[in-house]
């Protein structure tokens, strides 16, 4: 029996007024997991319904995230443990190249992490350094602060002992280039794919 757990990561969804839910393509990408993180920016409680539909969510707070607090799947910072790996999330790290025990500091209070998920900027990221994972999924909606088209989002496999990582183009929006780029983590080091 396989017990690796997958994790579909988006962030800055934001629904701009000409996008009343998720595209389809953010579904898809996430066929199969077991879980969900929202990385911030979620703009509407609807965005985390619509997610729910894929699989169980849980969303940190963004700086654009203004609805009612009291929903049980957002908080200011998530903390989870799969397989032993500590995985902790808030929306805003930057600038996210510091040193990890800087970033551990300043945006963790000094807990550690295996796995820091990120968002807010809206560029993919996928680096592995002092033996620690970053993963930035961009954004699905917004990639490189461009208009609305379809952008990235980010995949974690978690195992016994296994960590692997991905980021995702979703394609390409008629007529809108997507200037994301996808990304592996072979659990030893980041390759660019595109």
């Amino acid at each position: 029996m396989d017990s690796t757990i997958r994790v579909g990561i988006l962030s800055d969804t934001h629904m701009p007024g000409s996008l009343r839910e998720m595209w389809p393509e953010v579904g898809q990408a996430f066929d199969g997991v077991d879980l969900i993180l929202h990385s911030g920016d979620i703009c509407h409680p609807s965005v985390l319904d619509q997610l729910e539909q894929w699989a169980p969510v849980l969303a940190c707070r963004g700086n654009n995230d203004y609805f009612p607090t009291g929903d049980p799947r957002v908080e200011d910072e998530v903390r989870i443990d799969l397989h032993g790996f500590r995985i902790a999330m808030v929306h805003d790290m930057e600038p996210e190249g510091e040193p990890i025990a800087e970033l551990c500091q300043r945006y963790l209070r000094g807990a550690p992490a295996d796995v820091m998920v990120t968002g807010h900027t809206h560029f993919e990221r996928l680096d592995f350094r002092d033996g620690v994972l970053q993963v930035n999924s961009g954004s699905a909606v917004h990639p490189h602060l461009w208009s609305t088209r379809l952008g990235t989002v980010a995949l974690l496999e978690v195992g016994p002992g296994s960590l692997r990582a991905s980021v995702v183009r979703l394609g390409q929006t008629e007529g809108l280039r997507n200037p994301g780029r996808e990304l592996v983590f072979d659990g030893v080091a980041v390759h660019t794919v595109s």
